[in-house]
């Protein structure tokens, strides 16, 4: 795949318990589906307007494919796009970066 980020949007009780403990299992929907849910850069818009509309203080995090590894699979998703899943827990030692959903840009 071409995109070297991937990203996640994260509530901020969740980047703050992420933040504390330097481990991500997942939201809700993660937990249920068994793998952590990512976008790229061009899908971030629809997936925070999709799943997060109305959501304040939104954290997107920004991790490197390279740093995934091969628990990272591009499965097909919304419309038949390919979509980044990570299929492990998400440490803190894979943030590239990070910032508030409102500050972000590609």
């Amino acid at each position: 795949m071409a995109a070297q980020v991937i990203y996640k949007i994260l509530t901020a009780d969740q980047w703050e318990s992420f933040s504390s403990t330097g481990t991500f299992d997942g939201a809700p929907v993660d937990l249920a589906d068994g793998y952590i849910h990512f976008s790229t850069a061009e899908q971030l818009p629809e997936t925070a307007a999709k799943h997060f509309d109305g959501l304040r203080d939104l954290v997107v995090v920004g991790v490197l494919v390279e740093r995934a590894g091969e628990a990272l699979k591009w499965e097909k998703s919304r419309g038949g796009a390919l979509f980044p899943h990570l299929y492990r827990s998400l440490e803190t030692a894979d943030v590239h970066s990070q910032c508030a959903l409102t500050d972000w840009q590609q």
